[in-house]
């Protein structure tokens, strides 16, 4: 029997909704069968919490008086760079900015202590941010320098807006090389030293519905500790990838762009990141419910890890050199026993993003939903779908600039 998103959310109302969260399906389905689960279920939590760069926050710190234009003037938050170019007080901040001062990695590997996504993280807890900003002056707004503490319940506006979260699958980190690389999964040791991967696996949004039929543009979240909207297909979404027969990609394939209140977040669910020799970053907490309408969209939350295979990448040649070579293939499951093969040796495994940490953050919004103070949303627009011929992860079309 199918459900309409109005009648769970008239259940969510009245205190009598069936919430599960990904984890919990799997046995449920297994003792009641998926006709019957289907009946009685009708939210499925997912959960995903890891370091996602392309994230960020935009901010609207009010007007100076006398009045100053920031827009192409420089503007820093703690010494680290915000971009001016949107208006007079408007500033976005990424999640990988790097103070002017910042070694970077002329001594390697950089350490990048602190960047875009330690501010952001500062910021939510209700820290003092130092702002100081240089303009060049007009008639209208002559003002020219500034600097002060900001905070963020004393400005406007305070949203974080990320363009690429939640991927679909990702790959298993390794170094085939003779030396230490220091990659953004992670310090990878030589000659297949150990393994990195990144993906809550059965718990993550996109793997319990990995063909869109439920999330879409303007699906309410989880965002950050507070709630948020998918916004859009996130950058390098692609959902036209090799899948298993259960139609679960073996690869990287969609992901989401979300936007919520920043005023509303937790510092606990978005954490600054330092990457060593790689850069500074953002860790997101995000949540996504499952609206169970029918046994079809029951059937993709069932997924395990032992269903969900990732590729294992060279990222010591086959990756920086966009090279297709994989060495393999290998479940989360396998994964997350600690040890996988590769090319015969035991090779050590571990995980870049938290599934504890995930495994809360579904529950949290399990919780949310059976006690009636979140309710699900009808998209307003699919994301892309798998559709033959197109693409919309291309590499870059280099073009030789002449004279």
């Amino acid at each position: 029997m199918a459900k309409t998103i109005e009648e769970i959310n008239e259940k969510i109302k009245k205190g009598k909704a069936v919430v599960c969260n990904a984890e919990e399906i799997i046995d449920f389905a297994r003792e009641k069968g998926v006709k019957e689960t289907a009946r009685e279920v009708d939210v499925v939590t997912t959960g995903t919490f890891g370091i996602m760069c392309s994230s960020g926050a935009y901010f609207n710190i009010g007007h100076t008086k006398p009045r100053m234009k920031l827009g192409g003037g420089r503007a820093y938050l703690n010494d680290v760079p915000a971009y001016t170019g949107l208006a007079a007080v408007d500033l976005f901040l990424g999640a990988n900015a790097l103070p002017d001062d910042d070694p970077r990695n002329r001594v390697h590997p950089g350490e990048f202590n602190y960047g875009g996504g330690h501010v952001i993280e500062e910021l939510v807890a209700g820290k003092d941010i130092r702002l100081i900003a240089t303009a060049y002056g007009t008639d209208c707004y002559p003002r020219k320098k500034l600097e002060t503490w900001i905070n963020i319940k004393d400005i406007n506006q305070a949203t974080l807006f990320n363009i690429r979260n939640a991927y679909q699958n990702y790959n298993v980190a390794v170094n085939t090389s003779d030396k230490t690389i220091y990659t953004y999964m992670g310090v990878l040791k030589p000659k297949l030293g150990n393994a990195n991967y990144s993906s809550a696996g059965q718990l993550s949004p996109l793997f319990n519905d990995p063909f869109y039929k439920t999330i879409g543009i303007g699906t309410r979240i989880f965002l950050g500790g507070g709630t948020g909207l998918v916004a859009w297909h996130g950058t390098q979404h692609n959902p036209d990838v090799p899948r298993t027969e259960k139609g679960i990609p073996k690869e990287g394939a969609g992901n989401l762009a979300v936007i919520g209140d920043l005023k509303q977040m937790n510092a606990k669910w978005l954490v600054g990141a330092s990457v060593q020799g790689y850069g500074a970053s953002l860790t997101v907490g995000i949540g996504v419910p499952i609206p169970i309408l029918d046994e079809e969209i029951l059937q993709y939350t069932l997924v395990t890890d032992a269903d969900i295979y990732a590729p294992i990448v060279d990222y010591s040649e086959a990756y920086p050199q966009r090279s297709p070579d994989k060495l393999g293939q290998v479940t989360y499951a396998e994964l997350k026993s600690g040890k996988i093969k590769i090319k015969g040796n035991d090779v050590p495994t571990a995980a870049r993003s938290s599934y504890p940490k995930a495994l809360e953050i579904s529950n949290i919004l399990k919780g949310w939903i059976t006690k009636g103070s979140f309710l699900l949303t009808e998209p307003v627009e699919k994301l892309p779908g798998v559709e033959p011929g197109v693409k919309f992860n291309q590499p870059l079309n280099e073009r030789p600039i002449t004279e």
